[in-house]
């Protein structure tokens, strides 16, 4: 009995250890398969050594560990951090979309932060009369109408009518490098959400766009992107093991990165693209559709890797705030097979042509920004098929290839 009782000890002693060891195993934190330019700068600063440095960042600015470039930058001996540049939404992530943002102290750091979403959107002398090197670091999502990608352009534009070298440290596509897809945005359209004549869904890194600018857009800036190691084309976020931080108060997770270039259509209309819901750019609705209908014409239309699922829910703010709207949820099965933009002009043309009377698009004709030409609305207001939008359309992407190819860092 004893040598039962001794042997049944062993056994427990021998069980605890490998339980502990399995969970000390589980602790230690997964390496991502994808290192950040943030993380190679970290690990090789020379070439900002010595040097007095404009930083534009977001919280989407952070490196593997979850640590902000803000904190890596001000603790850093090798160089200085000197000022902060906040892009729309702010440094801090705490301004809604399209509110203007002051300039003023970090509480963290006690340094400048000068906002480029307002009056001033491109950095003055004044603003960089402290600094040797400006660096970029802010999450994109991959789509067109999104504001930080003209926030750099125009940072590279002061930078080179100084004489300030520019860094950019690269982030992936959320949406992988694969797809492109148009309209390609027409230049007499042009605004500060699409600048420069380039597909509603890019499939381009923030530094290979960075370099797209650069060369065929005539900025002429002193440019260095600081590559990632590991990301390929055929990756989404969720493929590179990182740790995902919402770019924007309204950009809370991957789905809705992956809707965005559809539904954000939706801003031009007077449906709710959900803003004020849990699911913004998800949830698609007002109070005139019929929820039932309008998912099954549009299920019944096969678009590729999507399904809608009638739904209703009412804003808490935005358009038609407090209100019942209904429509559907937008559900991507299959993220490679999914093609969001011809998605999106499907679902527009859908409400509009089931409800005629009550859809309009917006007065102040944002919709011709958001698809950066007049054709998409004129030949939806025309009657036109979704197949006659979407074969001008992939002509202009296509048209558009050649020269995306000539800056794609990543093979």
């Amino acid at each position: 009995m004893k040598k039962w009782i001794g042997g049944l000890a062993a056994l427990t002693l021998v069980t605890s250890s490998v339980m502990l060891l399995d969970a000390d195993a589980k602790s230690e934190p997964k390496k991502p398969k994808v290192e950040l330019g943030v993380d190679r700068l970290m690990d090789n600063p020379e070439i900002l050594a010595g040097k007095r440095v404009g930083l534009i960042t977001n919280p989407t600015g952070i490196d593997a560990n979850m640590t902000s470039i803000v904190d890596l930058f001000h603790n850093s001996d090798d160089f200085e951090l000197t000022a902060l540049y906040g892009p729309e939404h702010g440094v801090r992530g705490d301004a809604q979309a399209g509110s203007t943002i002051s300039s003023y102290i970090d509480e963290v750091t006690g340094l400048p932060v000068y906002s480029l979403y307002g009056a001033t959107k491109k950095p003055t002398a004044e603003m960089l009369k402290d600094v040797d090197v400006l660096v970029f670091d802010i999450q994109d999502v991959g789509t067109r109408f999104y504001t930080y990608i003209y926030t750099m352009a125009y940072a590279m534009e002061a930078a080179a009518e100084n004489d300030i070298p520019f860094v950019v440290l690269d982030r992936p596509n959320p949406q992988g490098g694969l797809r492109v897809e148009g309209p390609v945005l027409d230049p007499a359209y042009s605004s500060f959400i699409g600048l420069y004549p380039i597909p509603l869904k890019h499939g381009m890194t923030v530094g290979e766009l960075a370099r797209l600018f650069n060369t065929e857009y005539q900025i002429q800036a002193d440019l260095e992107v600081v590559k990632m190691k590991g990301w390929k084309r055929s990756m989404l976020y969720e493929d590179t093991g990182l740790p995902f931080v919402m770019p924007s108060p309204n950009m809370p997770t991957t789905d809705t990165v992956n809707v965005y270039p559809a539904t954000g259509l939706f801003e031009g209309t007077n449906l709710s693209e959900g803003r004020g819901t849990t699911k913004p750019f998800q949830l698609i609705g007002a109070p005139y559709v019929k929820a039932h209908d309008y998912a099954k014409t549009l299920n019944a239309l096969e678009l590729p890797g999507v399904t809608f699922r009638a739904a209703s829910f009412t804003p808490t703010f935005s358009k038609n705030a407090g209100k019942l709207s209904h429509g559907v949820e937008v559900y991507v099965t299959e993220p490679t097979k999914f093609e969001a933009v011809k998605t999106g002009i499907a679902m527009v043309k859908t409400a509009h042509d089931l409800y005629p009377d009550e859809f309009e698009f917006l007065a102040n004709d944002f919709i011709t920004k958001l698809t950066g030409n007049a054709y998409v609305k004129d030949m939806i207001l025309a009657g036109e098929s979704l197949e006659a939008i979407m074969t001008k359309v992939d002509a202009e992407r296509d048209a558009f290839l050649p020269i995306r190819k000539e800056y794609l860092l990543y093979k």
